[in-house]
C-alpha cells in the first residue's frame, strides 16, 4: 500500500530543498537582494510505454528543479504508478535528478513517473555597495568552487585566444565588481546576438556572433581564464550567467548578469524557474560522459521502451 499523497510529498520535499553548499536559502544579506517573486506550477517526470513486447530493467533520469536563493520548490501532487520506484540522486552539488526504476512492464502497458511542483521564483536586485567586493584567491577555493575556473563543455576558458582577450579586459579598472562588469560590456559590445546551431565560446570570440548559450559562455570563459569563478544558469528556453566574488569579511556570493538581452549586471528580473546550475556534469549513467546541461535518459532491455519525459508549466 502507498503512503498518503501528502506524506509522499513531504518525504520528497526534503530531499529536493537542498542547494549546494555555499549557498543561502532565504536571500544573501552581503550579496544580491530578493525582489519582487511569481509563483507558478510545473509538472515533471516521465511517462514510459512498453512497446513491441514486455521490457525489464528500464531505468530513467530526469533532472528537476531545486531551491536556491531565489528559489523556492514545493511538490503539492504526484501521480506514480505501483510499477515504478523513484529516488533521487544530486550531480555536481547543484542538480537533482529523479531517478525512476520499472523492473518489468507488460508489453503495451505504461508507468508514470510525474510530480508536480510549486515554485517561488525571485527576481534579483543588484547589491547596495560594490566596491566592498575583491577576486577570490583561485589557491584558497573550495573544491566544489574550482570547478568554475575550469573549462567546461563549449566553455573553453584555456584556448589561447581566450586566454589572451581577458587578459586584456578591464586592466584599468579599480575593483573586482568593475573588472567583471568591464569583461560583461566587452561581450556585449563585441558579440552580435544571433541565433543558429551551438558552437561554443571559442567560436563566439572567432566569429563575433552567438546566441544566449555562445553569449553566456564566452563570458563565463572570459572569467575563468582570468581566475575569476562563473557558472551557466539554466531556466526554459535560455540561460545566463552568474559570477562569484568575495566581500569584506572573505564571504562569497554569486551574482547573475543578462548578457543576451536587456541589459542587466548583478541583478536578474528573471521569473522562469532555474532548472540547473552549472555547465559541467559527468551524467549519473555515463560517468566518462561530460555534459554543459544534464539531459534525459532511459535505458532498458526486452522489447522498446517508449519514453515521454514531463518538463510543462502547468500553471501561474
Amino acid at each position: 500500500m502507498r503512503p498518503p499523497v501528502l506524506l509522499v510529498a513531504l518525504i520528497l520535499l526534503l530531499g529536493l530543498s537542498s542547494p549546494a553548499p555555499a549557498q543561502f536559502r532565504h536571500g544573501d544579506p552581503h550579496g544580491a537582494k530578493l525582489g519582487r517573486s511569481q509563483v507558478q506550477q510545473w509538472r515533471a517526470g516521465m511517462i514510459v510505454r512498453a512497446i513491441g513486447g514486455p521490457c525489464q530493467g528500464i531505468v530513467g533520469y530526469a533532472p528537476v528543479p531545486i531551491e536556491w536563493p531565489e528559489q523556492e520548490v514545493k511538490i503539492i501532487d504526484e501521480d506514480i504508478s505501483q510499477a515504478a520506484r523513484v529516488s533521487y540522486q544530486m550531480v555536481g552539488g547543484t542538480v537533482k535528478v529523479m531517478v525512476v526504476r520499472i523492473p518489468f512492464l507488460p508489453a503495451g502497458e505504461q508507468a508514470k513517473a510525474l510530480i508536480t511542483l510549486e515554485i517561488r521564483r525571485s527576481a534579483i536586485l543588484p547589491p547596495d555597495d560594490t566596491d566592498k567586493y575583491v577576486l577570490p584567491d583561485p589557491k584558497k577555493l573550495d573544491r566544489k568552487l574550482r570547478v568554475y575556473l575550469a573549462p567546461s563543455p563549449k566553455i573553453e576558458s584555456r584556448d589561447r585566444k581566450i586566454r589572451a582577450q581577458a587578459k586584456k579586459i578591464g586592466v584599468d579598472k579599480e575593483n573586482a565588481w568593475e573588472q567583471v562588469e568591464a569583461i560583461y560590456d566587452w561581450v556585449r559590445q563585441n558579440v552580435e546576438y544571433k541565433n543558429g546551431p551551438l558552437k561554443g565560446a571559442a567560436a563566439a570570440l572567432r566569429d563575433g556572433t552567438g546566441d544566449c548559450e555562445e553569449l553566456t559562455s564566452l563570458f563565463i570563459a572570459l572569467c575563468r581564464a582570468v581566475n575569476i569563478p562563473a557558472r551557466t544558469v539554466w531556466v526554459p528556453e535560455h540561460c545566463y550567467p552568474e559570477f562569484y566574488l568575495l566581500d569584506a569579511q572573505g564571504n562569497g556570493h554569486w551574482f547573475p548578469c543578462q548578457v543576451a538581452g536587456d541589459q542587466a549586471f548583478g541583478e536578474m528580473p528573471e521569473h522562469r524557474p532555474i532548472l540547473q546550475k552549472g555547465d559541467n556534469f559527468r551524467p549519473p549513467y555515463n560517468r566518462r560522459d561530460r555534459q554543459r546541461y544534464l539531459a534525459e535518459h532511459l535505458t532498458g532491455t526486452g522489447g522498446q521502451p517508449r519514453v515521454r519525459f514531463i518538463r510543462e508549466k502547468v500553471s501561474e
